[in-house]
Order: C-alpha cells, then structure tokens, then sequence
C-alpha cells in the first residue's frame, strides 16, 4: 500500500513544521506542556509513558500508540510492561461499557414497568 492510501500517513517534520507555520502560539505552548506533563515528577516518567500508551490505546490515536510506546522503551519499559498497561486499557474499556449497562437496565426497567401499568398489571 502507497503512502498515499494510507488512511493514517506517517508523521513527518513537514506536517510539524505546517502545523507550527499556521498556529504558532498554540503549538508551542502544547509543545512545552506535554514537556511538562512527561517529565520526571511525582510518577516516574516511564510510568507516565504507560500510562500514555494505555490511553492511546482507548482514544485509538496510532500516533500516540507509536510516539509513546517508543517513549515507554527509551525509558527502559520492557515489553511485558507495555502489554500489561494495554490490557489495563482494554479491561477500563470493556468495564466502563459493562457498567453503562446500568442505564439500559433503568431504561428496560421502566419501560416495563410503564407497560405493566397499562396493562393493568
């Protein structure tokens, strides 16, 4: 498959010069916050980094999957680390939709409940 059939291109120093050119300001400014959200604090950065390749895995973003899977190895994340924090991911995913249920089962609840009064039930 061409670059050019790609849904996703690969990231280049063009697309972040562009971005740079047309929004200086905020570009920067996102450039010197993420420094700051990354850098060494109270979680280590390599935790950080799992943490970031977790969420990238739930927003689905593939440049956030590669740019911080990267960043967890340049920290000495191993592989099973990067695993794990992605099935942590999975599991939050999978979990958040089993505990939504709760509102579909309100929503059956009263309709059923609304139907049995009709009914005279």
């Amino acid at each position: 498959m061409s670059e050019e059939e790609q849904v996703y291109p690969p990231a280049s120093k063009r697309h972040a010069s562009e971005r740079k050119r047309l929004a200086r300001e905020p570009a920067e400014a996102f450039k010197a916050f993420s420094r700051s959200v990354f850098a060494e604090g109270a979680l280590p950065a390599k935790t950080k980094q799992l943490i970031a390749v977790a969420v990238a895995h739930v927003t689905q973003c593939p440049y956030c999957i590669k740019a911080h899977t990267d960043g967890a190895m340049q920290h000495n994340a191993t592989a099973e680390e990067i695993m794990e924090a992605i099935w942590v991911a999975a599991e939050m995913r999978a979990g958040a939709a089993y505990a939504h249920s709760i509102l579909a089962l309100e929503t059956i609840s009263k309709s059923q409940d609304a139907a049995n009064k009709n009914q005279g039930v």
